[in-house]
């Protein structure tokens, strides 16, 4: 392949013009919002509705981004799980400053977030981890996750010496270098598509330890 490739200009999914967001339309903190097209979008159908785009960036300001998914939200904020030690875990422990971005477009809508990670306490995670399914248990004991490895069978060896290593442990804990982080947001902005690019923005940001202002964007 040569030369440039032009990607068309396609425009928002689906009859935005007639949708709309108004600041009477929102509910009086992030949270309640949030939790609104949360349940909006879980009952369209879209897939995996709580995946969301984590931006992380390392000490010297490099950035990198993931999909991961969300496990729990609260007006404390956004909770994920993961292996501290792969990228994004020691990313986001060296430099706590993050960015999530939640794309539902089919629904013409994103939510994006911008804070700041503390880790949850232990308690948490195990009570998260036991939840999982056994063989996501041995994953997070398998992968040294975002490690270079030879090949595929390197994991293959490793699972089993995980699951023989757990055999007859129920549940399996987890690793001491696995667990939750907890994004505590300084801002949270609900974007609806519109026509022509004009599409609404309104932000919800931090002001003081419990108080918040909404702010209307340009698009």
């Amino acid at each position: 392949m040569t030369g440039d490739t032009a990607v068309p200009d396609v425009g928002p999914v689906g009859n935005v013009e007639e949708k709309g967001l108004s600041r009477a339309d929102l509910a009086a903190d992030w949270c309640t919002q949030f939790d609104r097209w949360f349940r909006d979008v879980a009952a369209a159908g879209l897939p995996e509705p709580n995946a969301m785009v984590v931006g992380t960036a390392d000490a010297a300001g490099r950035p990198s981004g993931r999909t991961v998914l969300l496990k729990r939200y609260d007006p404390a904020g956004f909770v994920f799980f993961t292996n501290h030690t792969s990228r994004k875990g020691t990313e986001a422990l060296a430099n706590p400053y993050v960015s999530l971005v939640f794309p539902w477009f089919a629904l013409g809508w994103q939510v994006i977030v911008t804070g700041s990670v503390v880790p949850v306490d232990r308690a948490e995670t195990e009570t998260y981890f036991a939840t999982r399914p056994r063989g996501s248990q041995l994953g997070a004991w398998t992968s040294p996750q975002s490690q270079v490895i030879p090949d595929r069978n390197y994991l293959r060896e490793r699972e089993r010496e995980v699951a023989e290593r757990f055999a007859g442990t129920d549940p399996i804990p987890p690793p001491p270098h696995w667990g939750g982080l907890r994004v505590v947001p300084d801002a949270v902005e609900f974007w609806q598509g519109r026509a022509n690019r004009l599409h609404d923005r309104f932000r919800y940001r931090r002001t003081g330890q419990d108080e918040w202002v909404v702010e209307r964007l340009a698009p």
